[in-house]
């Protein structure tokens, strides 16, 4: 295969470009988006499977020359294949586009806006509430006999329509509601996560891992008082630390040097607040791909649990449905290793003739959770996906 990339001098949007069956990942209008499938490669080999390609780059910048978009599943150790676009269109921080185009592939033009829909939907739970505040229970009580520090326990919602949904106008309204999020479509995959697994640039790592919730109302005093009351919560700011030092403990063999905030900062998106922690180092030479972060360090705890084997063996046991990809991680790889990967959160999986989806929410569970706050979190982080397939 030959990969050639240029300058794109054309006002693009990657979300149209993407459209209804491409890949998008893409944040504050800086990321990728393809077309067509060049090819579908094993997640292990697709660095040395993109560096062995025949490469003409006159960009030379992160994600340029032959990339790759994909999905790792939450559980540890299970394989995914990652997507090489026929055509992959990327923008810089800068606002500059440049194009990719494998064995001369021609290049699709950006589909239209999509009309708005009268369709009709139905919402209804797919595990049980009863089955889920069990697992919540099993968790708490699990964390208070020692036999863990944490474990997130997930249930799912099924969207159901009377025609198909639309990929390409949801993903046009996530970008109106949660820009500043990582908004990802991967075959029917997709979502708008606020959270930063990993991204390398060069020797260049970073990470942003959230854990401890609250909603946000609109009004400004109150989600004030919502994050105050947050930062103050010793019951999330448990569940937070976690998170931090197992991230943080994960990259330190790697690092050259590894800074973190040294305190939490709040991470608002448009239906929720979190609890952020940054983190920033770089890497000790020779550097592992993005990739081998991004499986060394998913699930976090703030999707998993701690100690990993130990939680997962929980949540298989008592949450009762099969994550798949959900809480695992999503994002990009080019052919040096450089990449961005994003916690698969916020996340709906659409069946393949899209007329109904799965949506994923959770929390971390610690001694102190109450199941049914637990069930109000969930309530509130499915706001953003569900708005965003239902809405007109």
């Amino acid at each position: 295969m030959r990969a050639v990339t240029k300058w794109y001098d054309h006002d693009v949007d990657l979300n149209d470009f993407a459209g209804e069956e491409g890949y998008l990942f893409v944040r504050d209008g800086v990321g990728l988006a393809g077309r067509g499938v060049a090819a579908r490669v094993d997640a292990e080999n697709v660095v040395r499977y993109l560096a062995d390609m025949d490469c003409e780059d006159h960009v030379g910048v992160p994600g340029s020359g032959p990339v790759a978009i994909g999905v790792l599943p939450f559980k540890p150790g299970a394989t995914g294949k990652l997507i090489v676009p026929a055509v992959a269109i990327g923008k810089g921080g800068d606002g500059r586009a440049w194009i990719t185009i494998i064995d001369d592939a021609p290049i699709p033009q950006p589909l239209p806006v999509p009309e708005a829909s009268a369709a009709e939907f139905s919402v209804r739970s797919g595990v049980a509430i009863e089955v889920y505040l069990a697992a919540v229970a099993a968790a708490r009580d699990a964390v208070k006999a020692g036999l863990i520090e944490k474990a997130v326990i997930a249930r799912d919602l099924v969207v159901t329509c009377s025609e198909p949904i639309d990929i390409h106008a949801v993903m046009r309204r996530l970008r109106a509601s949660f820009g500043s999020s990582y908004r990802y479509a991967v075959d029917g995959f997709v979502g708008a996560s606020p959270e930063l697994l990993v991204g390398l640039h060069g020797s260049t790592v970073t990470s942003h891992p959230l854990a401890g919730t609250t909603q946000r109302t609109g009004d400004p005093a109150t989600d004030a008082a919502l994050a105050a009351a947050l930062l103050a919560s010793t019951k999330n700011q448990i569940e937070h630390r976690i998170v931090v030092n197992v991230v943080h403990d994960t990259l330190l063999p790697w690092a050259s040097y590894l800074d973190w905030e040294p305190e939490p900062s709040i991470v608002a998106v448009a239906n929720v607040q979190h609890l952020g922690t940054r983190m920033e180092g770089q890497l000790s030479q020779p550097a592992p791909d993005v990739l081998t972060l991004a499986r060394a360090l998913s699930p976090t705890p703030a999707l998993g649990g701690h100690p990993q084997a130990e939680a997962i063996e929980l949540i298989e046991r008592v949450e009762g449905f099969r994550r798949g990809h959900y809480g695992g991680t999503v994002g990009w790889v080019d052919s040096l290793g450089n990449g961005v990967w994003a916690v698969a959160i916020r996340c709906a999986e659409f069946s393949p003739d899209r007329r109904s989806a799965r949506l994923f929410a959770g929390g971390g569970i610690v001694a102190d959770s109450d199941p049914h706050h637990e069930l109000a979190e969930t309530q509130a982080k499915f706001q953003a996906m569900l708005s965003a397939i239902i809405r007109p």
